[in-house]
């Protein structure tokens, strides 16, 4: 009701101005002068100014003049104005042919300039009025004083979304950027006081209560360095996300968050060959093994996105996979997609499914993957990881897949844990596979995902909200990070890339020392490491290393044409010897664990 009176009252005040352009055009005609100005009028124009107030009224509809949102008026709705005022017109002159011929050339000239200053005018007066008011009651608000790390396009749209939302208690009073060129200069009534050295001064200076760092375009190691100076700041620290996730170019306020543990990788934005991508998963139907889980899932919501004919999602757990159904119906609802609660060991149900459809493209996530837990549970990681991957890789060999990428893991190379064994024995089966088959077979290699389900980030929150202690490992254990998007994209790029046998290898950047990543965790909650929250070193854990590896010495390492992927070449391929091997292990799954650990040792 609100919005329809809104509209009835912009579309009266439209007439008056119609009307309002119409004497002033008048009067000007005639030199100011009232008196010859209404007779003219009278004469030549009162007849048909109700025909010209509704045929322009009726063109501005056309144009959709009123579907606009007024308050945000723009260069963009002025163009429109002038649009819609020039198709009026020519309308207008063609009636008048018809209707009447006495109307001035002059006259008409002057209807469509004042038609467009008025119509425009009062349309961006608003807008500047509504400014006027917001600036008017930001410079009142006491709110806690703010510094705006970058001084770009991002962080200008942070101080307008701050200034249009009071509720947030964030008062803006200076800019911090690294080009020397806007030092000293005022933007929106902001001063930029200098670059980042300047952070720790101007908080003490202009008793600085929060931060926000604004620089979605920056790189990782940059952000890093940055936020390394605001924590010793103790201030509030907020951050835009990447400029990736700001896919249509504006900044709202739900968009800051706090400084997560991911901004801290000092990793660049993932470049993707979107084409190639397409090509492989647009109208095909994709299954995901493992959807549920924290990789599974993610790969079905980037699958997702680009259109496939179905998506299938396979998982044991119908929990999760329930609630990634109720997210991919409410953000594709024209997606075709498949829940099949099944189990990868279950080679008849497997069966069943691939008869009925057929997929062309297979990413086989479901694994156990916990190191501890599998050591002491080996028969059910050999039983999921590896048996359950045969039945797969068999599966889509029978129904003609086209392509199968295995999830795997660092963990792999050089395996001392059951699990980075059952892994092995996975990558293995599909290099064997590839050799005998129409389907192309690869794997796709990365480190911990940080924020997956059990990895050691989630573990560290809770202990710090507990109030510790943080419990580490080792002072000097090192593991490769990557976030779970990033993870899945390259994923998906390796996928698109896949020949035949390969292990594709992503680059996870440097190491991360687990013990730097508790501390790190701990000062972005406010805290201080050993002070507030203790940290304890517990030992390694059975089957963990030091230090994981991505490669083994004899694989080598191929460059691709994307800079984060490379390939291990082959370096088993005997799918006779791995059947054997595979029969001897069904034997000793049914004996004791000890002989079924020395077996795969």
């Amino acid at each position: 009701m609100k919005i329809f009176i809104r509209k009835i009252t912009v579309l009266g005040i439209d007439i008056l101005l119609l009307i309002a352009s119409v004497f002033l055009s008048f009067f000007l005609r005639f030199d100011t002068n009232f008196s010859y100005a209404y007779q003219a009028f009278n004469r030549q124009f009162a007849d048909i100014l109700p025909v010209y107030v509704l045929l322009f009224i009726a063109v501005y509809l056309f144009f959709g003049l009123y579907k606009s949102l007024w308050s945000y008026a723009s260069v963009n709705e002025v163009f429109s104005i002038v649009l819609a005022n020039t198709f009026a017109i020519f309308a207008f002159v063609a009636l008048l042919f018809f209707v009447n011929d006495n109307v001035p050339r002059s006259i008409i000239v002057l209807l469509w300039i004042f038609n467009n200053l008025l119509i425009s005018a009062f349309r961006m007066s608003y807008r500047v009025i509504r400014h006027m008011g917001t600036d008017i009651a930001f410079n009142n608000h006491d709110g806690e004083r703010t510094l705006i790390i970058g001084a770009g396009d991002a962080g200008c749209m942070v101080v307008k979304e701050l200034r249009k939302h009071n509720e947030l208690n964030m008062n803006p009073v200076a800019f911090i950027d690294d080009d020397k060129d806007k030092t000293g200069k005022y933007l929106l009534g902001i001063p930029v006081v200098g670059d980042r050295t300047r952070i720790e001064k101007t908080v003490k200076e202009e008793d600085i209560k929060q931060v926000v760092i604004a620089m979605p375009s920056v790189k990782g190691s940059n952000i890093r360095e940055v936020v390394d100076i605001c924590k010793r700041t103790r201030c509030k620290l907020k951050i835009l996300p990447g400029v990736f996730e700001l896919l249509n170019g504006t900044v709202t306020a739900s968009q800051l968050r706090d400084v997560q543990i991911e901004d801290l990788l000092g990793r660049e934005q993932v470049q993707l060959d979107i084409e190639s991508i397409c090509d492989d998963l647009e109208d095909r139907v994709v299954l995901v093994t493992g959807g549920g889980g924290s990789i599974g899932s993610e790969l079905c919501r980037q699958i997702a996105k680009f259109e496939p004919r179905r998506l299938l999602i396979l998982d044991i757990y119908e929990n999760s996979v329930y609630d990634l159904q109720n997210e991919l119906a409410r953000k594709h609802p024209y997606l075709k997609m498949d829940v099949l609660i099944a189990s990868v060991r279950d080679k008849a149900r497997l069966d069943g499914i691939f008869r009925r459809y057929k997929p062309d493209v297979v990413f086989h996530a479901a694994a156990h993957k916990h190191v501890p837990l599998m050591e002491g549970n080996p028969t059910e990681a050999i039983k999921n990881n590896v048996f359950g991957t045969m039945n797969v890789a068999e599966a889509a060999d029978k129904y003609h897949t086209k392509k199968f990428v295995l999830i795997s893991t660092d963990k792999a190379v050089n395996p001392t844990n059951i699990m980075g064994a059952t892994k092995r024995v996975a990558e293995m089966i599909i290099q064997s596979m590839d050799k005998h088959s129409k389907t192309v077979f690869s794997a796709v290699r990365f480190g911990n995902v940080l924020g997956s389900n059990g990895s050691v980030v989630p573990l560290f929150r809770k202990q710090i909200e507990q109030g510790g202690p943080v419990t580490v490992t080792h002072p000097e254990v090192t593991r490769f990070f990557m976030t779970i998007p990033e993870a899945v994209q390259l994923v998906l790029q390796a996928g698109s890339m896949a020949k035949g046998g390969d292990i594709f290898v992503l680059d996870m950047g440097e190491p991360v020392k687990i013990d730097d990543l508790a501390r790190d965790l701990i000062k972005l909650s406010g805290l201080e490491p050993d002070k507030d929250i203790k940290i304890e070193y517990v030992g390694l854990r059975p089957g963990e290393k030091l230090y994981e590896e991505i490669l083994m010495d004899e694989e080598g390492l191929t460059a691709t044409k994307h800079e984060k992927i490379y390939i291990g070449k082959p370096i088993f391929s005997d799918i006779n010897q791995l059947r054997q091997e595979l029969e001897k292990l069904k034997f000793y799954l049914l004996g004791s664990e000890d002989k079924l650990i020395k077996f795969m040792e």
